[in-house]
């Protein structure tokens, strides 16, 4: 399968519009989160260009590399939703049987893991937007605002996919373990959105 990344804009957009299985939802939602970082990597490199105006440049730097080595491993993601959908597909068209059912439960437990590591990657980016929203400046305090909003997004969205996939799958020990990560993702995500995003309401 071809790489997403070398994609143009518009025939990536093409793939996710067209009626292919894959790319889907869970592949939406690590590219949200891609262009999310990216905003915060640039709103980030922006404040760092200015030395001269008073900011603890340790803690920016800090987060300036952790967003920087999540990037790409979400840019990844994308391409792994797609390939885990795909065998998804595979295994349901198979002939009826115990090895189709065994390839379905296979199939369906690493697509739910993919948008699960989508929830882990964006929340650990959102843990660094409080550094970088405290940091900006003024003129990139948009960006930053829907930088936040897209990591957050692309958190919801993936955790969506994990609630259909999590449908189809019986194994409940892993489908208890799943929906706990998923919950405690999903309500960490938001703390730390509302805790970034009012450095601008409060104006700091």
């Amino acid at each position: 399968m071809r790489s997403y990344s070398n994609y143009s804009v518009r025939d990536l957009l093409d793939a996710f519009s067209s009626t292919a299985p894959a790319p889907g939802g869970g592949a939406a939602a690590a590219l949200t989160g891609a262009l999310g970082v990216s905003l915060l990597l640039m709103a980030a490199g922006i404040r760092s260009s200015r030395p001269n105006e008073s900011a603890d440049s340790s803690k920016l730097a800090d987060a300036t590399d952790g967003l920087r080595s999540l990037r790409p491993a979400i840019e990844l993601l994308v391409d792994h939703d797609a390939e885990a959908y795909t065998s998804v597909i595979a295994a349901l068209r198979m002939p009826a049987g115990e090895r189709r059912q065994a390839a379905i439960d296979s199939a369906m437990r690493a697509a739910t893991d993919v948008p699960l590591e989508i929830m882990r990657a964006c929340r650990r980016a959102l843990r660094h937007a409080p550094i970088v929203a405290e940091h900006s400046i003024r003129s990139t305090h948009g960006d930053v605002a829907v930088a936040i909003e897209l990591a957050r997004a692309a958190v919801r969205s993936a955790g969506l996919t994990i609630d259909s996939n999590l449908t189809m799958l019986k194994d409940t020990e892993y489908v208890r373990l799943v929906k706990e990560e998923r919950q405690r993702l999903d309500t960490e995500s938001a703390a730390d959105a509302e805790d970034a995003l009012g450095y601008f309401r409060t104006g700091g």
